[in-house]
C-alpha cells in the first residue's frame, strides 16, 4: 500500500491573520504552512501524521504533495525528519487562485509516479486530536471490508455540520449510505464528519479521472465532492471506520480556529493521562420468569446495591492485568493453605473474565470499524458479590471491565448500544470461557435499575436480543435475601432441562411457556403494588423450577433455605443459578423471626437494597 499525504493548500486566511496578529505572539510563525504549525504536545501537526505512517511494514512508500509556494518548507521539513526528498512531488502552483484542487493534486501524484496500487490519503495538516491512534487498524478494517474506506469521527457539541462532510452509516454493514459535502442545516440529523483520510482500491482510481472530467471547476475538484459523487452517483461501495478522536483545522481557517483548537485538544490531552477511570455494576436478583431467560422466555430483575464488582483502568507504559490478592491468589502460607484455598475456591479467579474481555473487545472494535488509539493501560478489580451463590459476579465483573475500556477509549452510547453491550458480556462469558449463562443477567447489568425482559424467539432471531422495558423501581417491595456461607459444599448436580427442552420434552417446553405467563402477571402486580399477588407469584415461580429441575438438582443448602422461609410465612425462591434465595415477607415481626432463623442456620441474611442509576 502507498501513502499519500496532502499537503498543498494555500492557507490563505490563517496565514494573513499570523501576519496581520498585532500581540507578536505569532511572530515566528510567518509564512509557515499550516501543516508545519506547532501540533499537540508541541510536535509540527506534519510530524505526527509522518511519525504514525512512516512504517514499512505497512507502506512500501510515502508521499507528500506540495505547491510550488511551500516547497522549500517541506524540503527542509524532510531533511530534518529523514523523509525521502525525491518523495515530494511539487504541483506548480503559487496561489490560491491558481490552485489545482485535491483530486487533481491526487491525479498528479498517481499519474506522475505510475501508483498500482491501493493508497491511503490523508490531508497532512488536520490536527488530530489523538495522537495515539493506531493506523494498522486503519488498513486491517480496509483489508477486511474489500472496499473503499473513508474515516470519520463524531464531532463535538461546539462545531457545525455545515463545515464538514457528513456521512450516514449502515451501523449493520458499516457502508456509507450517503454523503453531503457540507449540508445546509437540517439535511441529515447525523453528526458524523468525513475527514480526508481514505482508503481507495487501486481499481478505483481510475475513478478520479472520471470525476475531473465532470467538473472542470477547481471549486469542485474538492475531496469531499468527490466522495459524494463516488457513494452517492457512481454507487462505489465506501466503508466508514470510526475513529474515537477529532479531527480540526480542515480547509481555509482563521487563528482563532487554530489556537481554540490546539488549547481544547492539548487540555483534553493532558487531562486524559492523570486520572484512573472506575466504573461499578451490581449483584442482581431474578425476581420472577428465571431461569427462562435462555429458553425463550421472559423474566424481571432488578440490580441491588448490596454488592458489586469494580473495575480500574488507568494508563499505563505497558498492557498490564493486576491479580486481586484473594481471587486469583500467587502466594500461599503453606502447601495446606494452598489446599484448602484451592478446594473450596477452585482455580478460576478474575483475571480471566479480565483477559477475556479485552480480547472480545478488540475484537469487536475491529469488526465495527472502530479505530482504538495505541495507548496501553492497567487494569485491575475489585468484588464483594459472594461466589457461586448466583448474583452474578462473574458477568460483573466483565460488564465493569467494559465500562472502562469504553471509558478509555472514548466510545460512546452509538458505537455499543444497551442491548449489543448485554449481547457482548454473554458471549465473553460462553464464547470465551465456555461459561454456560443466559442474558438476563448481562441486560440487569447494563441497564440497572428494575427491567423487564421479553426474550421471545421471533424477537431473538430478528434482532439478537430481546425487548427489555425499565419499570418504576419505587414500585419493587422490600425483598430479603439469604445465601450459602460456603457454597462449595452445596452439593448441587447437574441438570439435564436443556437437553430435554431441545429435545421438544412438553414438560419443560410447557414449564418455559409457564414461567413467561408468570412474569406478565408479575408486572401487572410490582405496577400495581399488589405485592401480595407478587408474593403467590414468586412461590409458584420456585415450585415450576423444582417440578422440572428436581430436589436431586436444587440441592440439600437451596432446599433448607426455602423451607425456613415457608416455615415463617414469606415467599421464596431462586435469585439466579442456586446458592441464593430471594424472599418477600409482608408480615414484619415474622421478619424478624426469619433473618434469626436463617442466622441460627449459619446462612447469611440480609435485607435487599435496590439499585437505581439515577438516585446514585
Amino acid at each position: 500500500m502507498i501513502c499519500l499525504l496532502l499537503v498543498a493548500g494555500h492557507g490563505t486566511k490563517l496565514e494573513d491573520q499570523i501576519k496581520n496578529d498585532l500581540t507578536g505572539l505569532y511572530t515566528s510563525l510567518e509564512g509557515v504552512p499550516k501543516a508545519l504549525l506547532p501540533g499537540v504536545g508541541e510536535k509540527k501537526i506534519l510530524d505526527f501524521w509522518w511519525k504514525a505512517v512512516n512504517t514499512r511494514q505497512l507502506f512500501s512508500e510515502v508521499f507528500l504533495v506540495t505547491n510550488a509556494d511551500k516547497y522549500k518548507h517541506y524540503e527542509r521539513w524532510a531533511t530534518a525528519n529523514d523523509f525521502p526528498v525525491e518523495n515530494i512531488i511539487n504541483d506548480g502552483t503559487t496561489t490560491y487562485e491558481t490552485r489545482l484542487g485535491a483530486v487533481a493534486d491526487l491525479n498528479l501524484v498517481i499519474s506522475s509516479k505510475k501508483l498500482s496500487d491501493d493508497v491511503m490519503v490523508i490531508a497532512g495538516d488536520m490536527l488530530c486530536a489523538d495522537q495515539n491512534f493506531d493506523i494498522a487498524q486503519v488498513i486491517k478494517f480496509f483489508q477486511l471490508k474489500k472496499g473503499e474506506l473513508a474515516i470519520y469521527y463524531e464531532m463535538e457539541d461546539m462545531e457545525s455540520t455545515t463545515s464538514r462532510g457528513i456521512v450516514e452509516v449502515c451501523p449493520e454493514s458499516h457502508r456509507i449510505t450517503n454523503f453531503f459535502e457540507k449540508p445546509a442545516p437540517g439535511t441529515t440529523s447525523s453528526r458524523l464528519a468525513s475527514v480526508v483520510f481514505y482508503c481507495l482500491q487501486k481499481k478505483t482510481l481510475s475513478c478520479l479521472l472520471d470525476f475531473l472530467s465532470l467538473y472542470e471547476n477547481t471549486e469542485d475538484r474538492v475531496l469531499g465532492k468527490f466522495m459524494e459523487w463516488l457513494i452517492n452517483v457512481a454507487k462505489v461501495p465506501v466503508y466508514g471506520m470510526k475513529l474515537p478522536t477529532g479531527f480540526q483545522l480542515i480547509g481555509q481557517v482563521g487563528l482563532s480556529d487554530y489556537t481554540k483548537w490546539l488549547t481544547f485538544y492539548s487540555a483534553k490531552k493532558t487531562g486524559d493521562t492523570v486520572k484512573a477511570i472506575t466504573c461499578r455494576s451490581y449483584a442482581r436478583i431474578g425476581i420472577i420468569g428465571n431461569p427462562s431467560d435462555g429458553y425463550y422466555g421472559k423474566t424481571i430483575a432488578m440490580t441491588i446495591a448490596n454488592f458489586w464488582a469494580e473495575a480500574t483502568i488507568s494508563e499505563s507504559k505497558h498492557l498490564v492485568l493486576v491479580p486481586h490478592p484473594l481471587n486469583d491468589p500467587t502466594e500461599f502460607g503453606s502447601l495446606l493453605d494452598l489446599y484448602y484455598i484451592s478446594r473450596k475456591e477452585g482455580y478460576l479467579g478474575g483475571l480471566r473474565l479480565l483477559q477475556a474481555t479485552c480480547k472480545k473487545f478488540y475484537h469487536f472494535c475491529s469488526e465495527k470499524g472502530i479505530a482504538l488509539s495505541k495507548q496501553n493501560f492497567t487494569l485491575k478489580y475489585n468484588v464483594n458479590i459472594p461466589r457461586q451463590v448466583g448474583l452474578a459476579g462473574s458477568s460483573a465483573i466483565v460488564s465493569a471491565t467494559l465500562k472502562c475500556l469504553m471509558k478509555f477509549y472514548n466510545l460512546t452510547e452509538d458505537d455499543m448500544p444497551k442491548p449489543i453491550r448485554a449481547n457482548f458480556v454473554l458471549l465473553v462469558e460462553t464464547e470465551e470461557l465456555y461459561i454456560t449463562a443466559g442474558l438476563q443477567d448481562r441486560v440487569i447489568q447494563v441497564y440497572e435499575g428494575l427491567v423487564y425482559m421479553d426474550f421471545g424467539k421471533e424477537l431473538m432471531e430478528k434482532q439478537s436480543y430481546g425487548d427489555y422495558i425499565p419499570l418504576d423501581i419505587n414500585s419493587a417491595p422490600p425483598f430479603w435475601l439469604a445465601y450459602l456461607r460456603d457454597p462449595s459444599d452445596s452439593g448441587t448436580i447437574h441438570s439435564n432441562v436443556r437437553q430435554r427442552w431441545l429435545n421438544g420434552d412438553t414438560k419443560v417446553v410447557e414449564a418455559m411457556r409457564s414461567f413467561s405467563e408468570l412474569t406478565d402477571l408479575a408486572k401487572q402486580a410490582l405496577e400495581t403494588r399488589d405485592w401480595t399477588e407478587l408474593a403467590t407469584l414468586m412461590d409458584k415461580n420456585f415450585e415450576l423450577r423444582r417440578s422440572i429441575f428436581t430436589d436431586a438438582c436444587l440441592g440439600p443448602g437451596n432446599l433448607k433455605m426455602v423451607e425456613i422461609a415457608r416455615k415463617h410465612g414469606s415467599a421464596v425462591k431462586l435469585p439466579g443459578s442456586g446458592g441464593a434465595v430471594i424472599g418477600l415477607c409482608l408480615d414484619p415481626k415474622n421478619l424478624v423471626e426469619l433473618k434469626k432463623a436463617y442466622q441460627e442456620a449459619g446462612f447469611v441474611f440480609c435485607h435487599v437494597v435496590p439499585y437505581c442509576p439515577h438516585s446514585h
